[in-house]
């Protein structure tokens, strides 16, 4: 199969054309070099050598020549000299007979009908400078792929002659607002060609989804060695080279924003699947879980002097030391507004409203028959399992940096979500738990002084790789339409539109907010079907000859017509057939073909990058990892996470408390 992009559509006739134009131009001025040397010569050989005529270039084959052009300077003499006058005619008919045997082959060619070749469509590939015109070549931003630029006519011949190759591939990046879909099937290269080149490069903040820990072990050391802050998040790590995150250190218990807190985080805990409170038994988990995390929180930190933690309240549900029905009395009956005071002195403000809020809670469960409760309360701790794992427990016990951080924070950020891919399904609900609260934090509140945003120190880019294994973030599908105002990118990558559609269903947020989107090769059908439409119409033009008149002998007419029929830009099955990493083994020679597509702009047929074969990023992917991940609350970075719900009581608030109120500040002064 043919590489070269003139297959598909009608980008032959433009490059002929420009061929023509070309061609005609260096005939011209052969023409004029060839015309002005004969009437030169023929003049010097006229009158023979002297010193009127000047200088002569040198001698060769028994003839001294002139520079072609000196028969201009001459043509003062044609007054008196007739050898002038006649070398200037024969001149003039050399230059002027091609051009009007050229001529002659234009007007007939003029007589032929003539096509209106964007009458079924007008799609076509995108040229250099609408390539230009899109941003994509300012060498900023998430890369996307390169564009080949192939030389042709005198160009190309030159390049030949000096030694260079006929083409060369210059790299697609996007640095805009719009979010970046890539269709990328499973082994296609969209490692090596979107998601390692963009970490080894984007400049800001980046929270990746690192299914099996590669980006971290290819990308964090050159991230760290240019100065950011690299974290490595894996729950089921044991061996102390994660971060680790609470959750529940997002919940601002001394504002009234902590009931809004623990419902988005019961949430997410009551529905890890993402498919919604369906039935009766989510919906009153929730409404329970809601009230007794926001008790929980409470007591922890009015008697341990620390945040509590998912493990917590776990165990005060199955507290086997009393009844459920219990801890329903205490929710109903303990004085959370004088607990609240006593944690947070200085004028903390939603006290009253926490203890409605738990007491609420507490007096539905009172309410329900036991059965009922017996089974809310069992749905709950269902929900909760995930953090007894004492690993699990222990990563999530204490947190070594905030949300507000990851775009806030003195040096950018590099935030990595890493999952083995056996404990995906399990570890599935507190990856969806930390995205949930990094998207509905930070884009909770535009600010604005004297009428001007203001904006965070820098941008953030959601690298979400193998995007469905975490299930429907309906939060995503909701926010992808407004989160760039508040310095938010997704570059999100999927295997094929099926898992799209069968994850958020076909009239989803995600495909319509994603005003850039790449594509490999595809391997599916109605993935390919939708590119197909994607690369838009084409007007095929063709020209059918029919003749008339004697069958031996000379004919005697000749008709010639033109039928315009329409085609896509590139067929589906041309889509499934576009070329694919080349592979030795399990090494990759050659890259493969991608579609790039921007929103209100012809599609671009481009060539895969392969990052090892880029000696910048070759030596930068070989930067080792860290061994251990960064802190960004050094006052805790070496301390030994507690067991949850421990009954002594600490020594003193720990520095964390402070570098929290520290933060906090910050976001309020701005």
């Amino acid at each position: 199969m043919n590489h070269d992009v003139v297959q598909y559509g009608l980008g032959g006739s433009k490059i002929r054309r420009r061929t023509l134009r070309w061609g005609y131009l260096f005939f011209m001025v052969v023409l004029a070099l060839a015309s002005m040397s004969r009437a030169t010569q023929l003049v010097a050989s006229h009158f023979g050598p002297q010193a009127a005529l000047g200088q002569p270039w040198g001698q060769a084959l028994g003839i001294t020549w002139y520079a072609p052009w000196k028969i201009l300077s001459w043509h003062s003499w044609g007054v008196e000299h007739e050898a002038v006058k006649q070398a200037e005619s024969q001149a003039q008919m050399l230059f002027l007979v091609p051009q009007f045997v050229v001529l002659g082959f234009a007007l007939l060619g003029m007589r032929k009908p003539k096509a209106g070749r964007d009458i079924h469509g007008s799609a076509h590939w995108a040229t250099e400078q609408e390539i230009q015109e899109m941003g994509l070549l300012d060498g900023r931003g998430v890369y996307l792929g390169g564009w080949v630029k192939r030389f042709e006519g005198i160009s190309a011949l030159y390049r030949r002659l000096c030694g260079y190759a006929s083409e060369t591939q210059r790299y697609l990046r996007h640095n805009g607002p719009e979010h970046v879909l890539l269709y990328a099937p499973t082994r296609s290269g969209k490692g090596v060609g979107v998601i390692l080149p963009t970490l080894l490069s984007f400049p800001d903040s980046v929270v990746v989804l690192d299914i099996k820990g590669e980006n971290w072990a290819l990308t964090s050391g050159w991230r760290q060695s240019q100065g950011q802050k690299v974290l490595q998040f894996d729950p089921s790590d044991a061996g102390g080279g994660s971060v680790s995150f609470n959750p529940l250190d997002e919940v601002r218990l001394d504002t009234l924003l902590a009931i809004p807190d623990v419902q988005n985080i019961a949430t997410m805990v009551v529905d890890p699947e993402g498919k919604g409170l369906q039935d009766h038994w989510s919906k009153a988990g929730f409404a329970f879980i809601a009230g007794a995390l926001l008790h929980c929180l409470v007591m922890v930190r009015h008697r341990e002097k620390r945040t509590a933690t998912l493990h917590d309240l776990g165990t005060m549900l199955a507290d086997e030391s009393r009844s459920i029905d219990d801890l329903f009395e205490e929710m109903l009956k303990t004085d959370h507004a004088a607990k609240v005071k006593e944690c947070f002195p200085k004028d903390p403000t939603g006290g009253d409203e926490i203890h409605t809020f738990i007491a609420s809670s507490a007096r539905e469960m009172l309410n329900k028959a036991p059965n009922e409760a017996s089974g809310v309360v069992s749905t709950a701790l269902v929900n909760l399992a995930l953090y007894r794992d004492p690993v699990v427990a222990l990563n999530t016990s204490r947190s070594d940096f905030r949300v507000q951080d990851l775009m806030n924070h003195e040096t950018p950020v590099s935030l990595y979500l890493v999952m083995s891919p056996a404990d995906v399904n399990r570890l599935r609900p507190l990856i969806r738990l930390i995205l949930n609260l990094i998207i509905s934090r930070i884009c909770e509140k535009m600010e604005f002084i004297e009428g001007v945003q203001v904006k965070p120190k820098r941008r953030l880019l959601l690298l979400l790789d193998e995007f469905t294994s975490i299930g429907k973030m309906e939060i995503v599908n909701k926010s992808i339409a407004y989160t760039a105002g508040y310095g938010i990118n997704y570059l999100i990558v999927i295997q094929n539109i099926e898992q799209l559609n069968d994850t958020y269903g076909k009239e989803n947020g995600i495909k319509g907010n994603c005003h850039v989107r790449v594509a490999y090769a595809p391997n599916t059908l109605e993935t390919a079907r939708e590119l197909s439409e994607m690369t838009g119409k084409t007007t095929v033009v063709s020209e059918k000859t029919s003749l008339s008149g004697s069958r031996s002998g000379h004919l005697k007419n000749a008709s010639v017509s033109l039928s315009e029929t329409a085609r896509p830009l590139l067929t589906s099955d041309e889509c499934l057939r576009l070329p694919g990493l080349q592979k030795k083994g399990d090494r990759v020679v050659k890259a493969g073909d991608v579609l790039i597509f921007v929103a209100g702009r012809s599609a671009i047929y481009g060539r895969q990058i392969l990052y090892f074969l880029d000696p910048v990023f070759s030596k930068r992917v070989k930067v080792p990892a860290p061994a251990k991940s960064d802190s960004l609350c050094p006052a805790v970075a070496g301390q030994e996470a507690k067991p949850a719900m421990q009954t002594e009581q600490p020594e003193a608030e720990s520095g964390y408390a402070a570098y929290l109120k520290k933060q906090d500040k910050q976001v309020e002064s701005a």
